[in-house]
């Protein structure tokens, strides 16, 4: 009987311990998933993060190198020779300097014009891309994306594509006159996907994997695609007509690691970033569970036992007690290092989000302050003229003053009261041009108002007065038709200025000394021509014209910000600053706003 009843415990103890060894085996097995999904969330997280940066990086490029001054040349002369070539080289160099793959314009027949990679072996110009959804979007007016391998160069990369305007300020509904394409690689990011030891994978909307860890799911689905996907691929050779196949139908050995995964939208395209977490890392981490649950049922065997035999093995039961407890507190030290964990990845990204924060009020302060140093450095070159023209009047003021003291000797009030005039007058040309000074060189605010063209070039010919007089120019000034315009009367006069100041550096050596300022209005837009009679812009010049920190003038002269800050000024007020040689000689620059809208 007592060993027919020692067989029956043991079989319940034996099935109890099945039983709790089990449910812990699911428990953990249901926790470990939740944790290795928590942790792949906050690891997609922050590689989302990092390629939404390079996606916006390049999204305002395309639109950007719509400005370009040999652009809408092209597009409408495509025979221009001349004009292609400083394209082709300008797209050159801005891809260089972006490190972007591949910049380049396409007409409205889907031909492409220009391209950075003119000189290539596989240069895109002369290539039709009419078939692209890029170029199907862009050319119906709207942005347009698309990742694929190229047909041409068979490199991958990620399409961003915007349409250009007859005009840069077209009106709604105009027809997009071509396309600019910029070509980004996303290669890179596999490079750091590598560090991880789960998959991670970028696949498209149709399911298609085409940026991956594992090189052997590239070009591969994650189920198999539909018919009307199948056909969208066909259509638009998007992988080069590569067949796509299920992941699932690799060889056992290439599926590694494929099954539950967590996925987070990416982009405007509708991709899903898709991390697949180690199902071994899983099942190991339940295993050790179980087993410690298993350690335990048979710490309480033992200490059954031991209560059983109570006086012979009390140690033994201490010593169970002991594992138990050391089992208990390696949980929850676990426990406590996966929270950590969590927190610091939280953490992590809560600096980097104030991180971007604080880099975009450092842009915004810098461009504020390069907009004021501007200002600042042409009070410096005007100071020597605002002197002269101030020395006059101080002149006048004491010589009238002291004739003043004689006539009162000699009881002439009426020749002293005339004095008195002239001295008013003297003080009043001072306070006017110090006013002018003073308005100049204050910090513009953010608020915008109506400002009167015509007294805004007034008032940058009076503070550049002196020194036209002093090199003997002769500035004329034709206000055709009076304008009005919404912006900042005080940076709108720094441009005027800098456009004036340039135009006065370039008649300097000139046997004719001649500046004339046109101010119009043509197609519901202020138009301000500024004309010299100088030598022209050098052909070599004109690309670079609106770049920072060039010119060709001596470090003394400037430091090449003028045009820059000036351009900046003008197309934040919606408007544009463009130059070229006139015909009778000379560089003509050209200001372009839109009229001040007054409701009637």
């Amino acid at each position: 009987m007592r060993a027919r009843r020692n067989l029956l415990l043991f079989a319940v103890f034996v099935a109890a311990t099945l039983l709790v060894c089990g449910l812990t085996y699911r428990l953990a097995l249901n926790k470990a998933r939740a944790d290795q999904k928590s942790m792949g969330a906050a690891q997609l997280q922050i590689a989302a993060l990092d390629l939404e940066s390079i996606l916006q990086k390049f999204e305002a490029l395309p639109f950007a190198l719509g400005f370009q001054s040999d652009v809408r040349q092209v597009l409408q002369h495509p025979e221009d020779e001349l004009a292609v070539d400083r394209l082709n080289r300008a797209f050159k160099t801005i891809q260089q300097q972006s490190r972007a793959v591949h910049i380049f314009m396409i007409n409205p027949a889907g031909l492409t014009l220009a391209s950075s990679n003119w000189d290539d072996e596989f240069s895109f110009v002369g290539r039709d891309f009419g078939f692209r959804p890029y170029f199907r979007e862009a050319v119906l007016g709207r942005a347009g994306r698309f990742y694929g391998i190229g047909n041409v160069s068979s490199e991958p990369g990620y399409f961003i594509a915007q349409p250009i305007y007859r005009r840069q300020d077209q009106a709604d509904g105009d027809v997009p006159i071509g396309v600019m394409v910029v070509k980004v690689d996303l290669a890179e990011f596999e490079h750091t996907w590598r560090s991880s030891d789960d998959p991670i994978t970028l696949t498209d909307a149709g399911g298609v994997v085409f940026l991956s860890n594992r090189p052997e799911w590239k070009y591969h689905s994650l189920g198999p695609l539909a018919g009307n996907v199948q056909q969208e691929l066909a259509g638009t050779h998007q992988y080069a007509d590569l067949p796509i196949t299920p992941v699932s139908a690799l060889p056992a050995a290439l599926q590694r690691g494929f099954g539950e995964h967590v996925s987070r939208p990416v982009g405007r395209l509708g991709w899903q970033l898709m991390l697949f977490p180690s199902q071994a890392r899983m099942v190991r981490s339940a295993t050790l569970s179980a087993l410690a649950a298993a350690l335990a049922m048979a710490a309480l065997a033992i200490s059954l036992l031991a209560w059983y035999q109570h006086r012979r093995r009390v140690q033994e039961r201490l010593e169970s007690r002991d594992a138990l407890r050391r089992a208990a507190e390696e949980l929850d030290h676990r426990i406590a290092q996966r929270t950590g964990e969590l927190t610091a990845a939280n953490q992590a990204i809560a600096v980097k989000y104030e991180k971007l924060q604080q880099t975009e009020t450092l842009l915004r302060t810098t461009q504020n302050e390069l907009v004021q140093a501007g200002k600042l450095a042409m009070l410096g070159q005007m100071a020597a003229g605002v002197t002269h023209e101030l020395n006059q009047p101080l002149a006048a003021i004491r010589a009238f003053a002291d004739n003043s003291v004689k006539f009162l000797a000699r009881g002439q009030t009426a020749q002293v009261a005339e004095n008195l005039e002239h001295i008013s007058g003297a003080s009043a040309n001072m306070g006017k041009i110090i006013a002018q000074l003073k308005g100049f060189a204050r910090k513009s605010g953010e608020l915008v108002s109506a400002v009167d063209l015509r007294q805004t070039i007034e008032a940058a010919a009076l503070l550049l007065g002196s020194e036209f007089q002093n090199h003997r120019v002769e500035i004329a000034i034709d206000v055709r038709q009076a304008a009005q315009v919404t912006g900042d009367a005080v940076r709108t006069e720094q441009v005027l200025i800098n456009l004036l100041r340039n135009a006065l550096d370039a008649v300097e050596e000139e046997p004719v000394k001649r500046v004339r300022v046109v101010l119009d209005v043509e197609d519901g837009q202020a138009v301000v021509r500024i004309r010299d009679s100088g030598a022209g812009i050098p052909d070599e010049v004109a690309p670079h014209l609106f770049e920072p920190f060039f010119t060709t003038k001596s470090s003394s002269k400037g430091l090449g910000l003028g045009l820059a800050i000036s351009s900046s000024i003008v197309q934040a007020m919606n408007g544009q600053l463009t130059a070229h040689n006139h015909e009778e000689g000379g560089a003509e620059f050209i200001v372009r706003l839109p009229l001040l809208k007054t409701e009637t």
